[in-house]
């Protein structure tokens, strides 16, 4: 039987596998992670998503902040252990 870590890591891995598009920004530094995603989200549809896999720490931060301040929902995020891995559906 799995147990519930195993469960949740399968659950958000799922997730993740579900989005519209994708965004590497492992090896980039504060401020280019969120730079790019903030690109990124211009060019996509409201209500598709967006997942993004990076490794600098700050994006823990970063990343749930510009979801807040620009009306975007944070629907999974994995920050444990690096690559930090997130699932953003651009607001409408």
């Amino acid at each position: 039987m799995a147990s519930s870590n195993e469960l949740e890591k399968a659950s958000t891995d799922s997730c993740f596998n579900k989005a519209d598009h994708e965004l590497d920004a492992l090896g980039l530094r504060c401020p280019e992670p969120v730079m790019m995603v903030r690109l990124k989200i211009r060019e996509i549809q409201d209500g598709e998503s967006l997942f993004i896999k990076a490794d600098d720490h700050s994006t823990t931060r970063d990343i749930p902040s510009f979801c807040r301040f620009m009306s975007h929902t944070l629907v999974a995020q994995q920050t444990q252990e690096s690559p930090y891995l997130y699932l953003i559906k651009k607001g409408e």
